[in-house]
């Protein structure tokens, strides 16, 4: 079978899973195509954790005309017995032929274990068909599992001139209703939504996916140093979603058990008289948090870019022009002496949502600290 057909299977395999980011929790969006004499005979999505996973959705679809076929799988196939039987022992069991698989799973419990064993079973192997592109499809995955740290993504709405609001606080709308579609499927597809105090005292935001089709809300995360949170604030008030603060020990304590007596999870990260934001990324990664969208302004955007925590940066720009030298900015960062210093953004792409634009890269100065395997 050429390289072309490789390709070709692998291609739809990782459209199908691009279609369950979201849903999936922590663990990796997986898809799965079952090909044998030139015909698909079987397709499969893994749709939920704890559920089965992309072999064997195919794999039953397949039935027995599994025998001898190609499966064409977007990650390494598991070897371990978890939520779910190891998917190995399912293909060796339906007698496949041949597997090709885009990248090796990083969760140290599969590891190119589930490789190994195909190969013990007399099952041909191939890896690396689309790799690269497997890789960025569960890059919050790939490092959650590795690091036990939530992957971040900074997303900013800002006008031509950089400012994300008029220099009387209005900000409605920056930018078009595309691009607020697209902010509202980065919810869906995040495992939390983080903000400051900041946000929620200007704007008593609900932080939920508001989608034509209804989506996935996230976990609502807001950075509050002091415990400024009104009891009848949105995110208390609701059940849309479940709300997690961050705060200091040195914040108010009769306020702190008001909040978890109104069902809210207050987290202490540092003794104040900020919150410590390396040590909030690993409580969230406790949480099982996987994945954090930062909607921020300024001041915690600045912060986090600081402390090299943000993985990720989608900029959103409008076609327009607010001025104003008071006027909030996006990034309110530390600032530093030399242009030769500046935070460099890396893999830059960009993109159109309706009249506006959207750049998208990776700060050079983000970290990876290796913590071990969290998962479990």
């Amino acid at each position: 079978m050429d390289i072309l057909n490789d390709e070709f299977y692998m291609d739809l395999a990782l459209n199908l899973a691009s279609k369950a980011l979201g849903q999936t929790s922590v663990n990796p969006v997986v898809g799965c195509v079952v090909v044998k004499d030139g015909r698909i005979i079987g397709v499969g999505t893994h749709l939920k954790r704890g559920t089965g996973h992309a072999e064997v959705h195919a794999l039953n679809m397949a039935g027995e005309e599994a025998e001898g076929a190609t499966v064409y799988v977007t990650l390494e196939p598991c070897s371990h017995f978890g939520k779910t039987p190891p998917c190995c022992e399912r293909i060796i069991a339906a007698k496949a032929a041949r597997v090709v698989v885009a990248c090796t799973d990083p969760n140290p419990l599969v590891a190119g274990r589930g490789l190994a064993r195909l190969r013990e079973a007399g099952i041909e192997v191939k890896v690396g068909v689309l790799g690269e592109r497997s890789m960025k499809l569960n890059e919050a995955f790939n490092k959650f599992i590795t690091t036990g740290l939530p992957f971040v993504t900074l997303k900013s709405a800002s006008t031509l001139d950089g400012k994300i609001a008029a220099k009387t606080g209005d900000s409605r709308w920056v930018t078009s209703p595309a691009s607020r579609e697209a902010v509202h499927m980065l919810r869906h597809r995040h495992m939390g939504i983080m903000v400051g105090i900041g946000t929620v005292l200007a704007d008593d935001p609900s932080l939920t996916t508001r989608l034509p089709v209804p989506g996935i809300h996230p976990v609502r995360i807001v950075v509050d140093s002091a415990l400024r949170m009104p009891l009848g604030a949105k995110l208390v008030q609701d059940q849309a979603a479940p709300t997690v603060i961050v705060t200091t020990e040195s914040s108010d304590a009769s306020q702190r058990e008001a909040l978890e007596a109104a069902g809210v999870k207050v987290v202490v990260c540092g003794a104040g008289p900020k919150v410590d934001l390396t040590q909030a990324m690993k409580r969230l990664g406790e949480l099982e948090i996987g994945s954090v969208l930062l909607e921020a302004g300024g001041t915690l955007s600045g912060a986090m870019l600081d402390a090299g925590l943000v993985d990720k940066m989608l900029l959103f720009i409008a076609p327009k022009l607010i001025g104003g030298a008071n006027a909030p900015v996006p990034f309110q960062l530390h600032g530093f002496d030399k242009m030769s210093e500046a935070i460099e953004i890396e893999e830059l792409d960009v993109q159109r949502y309706g009249s506006d634009i959207c750049l998208s890269g990776y700060p050079a100065n983000r970290r990876r600290i290796p913590l071990g395997n969290r998962l479990t």
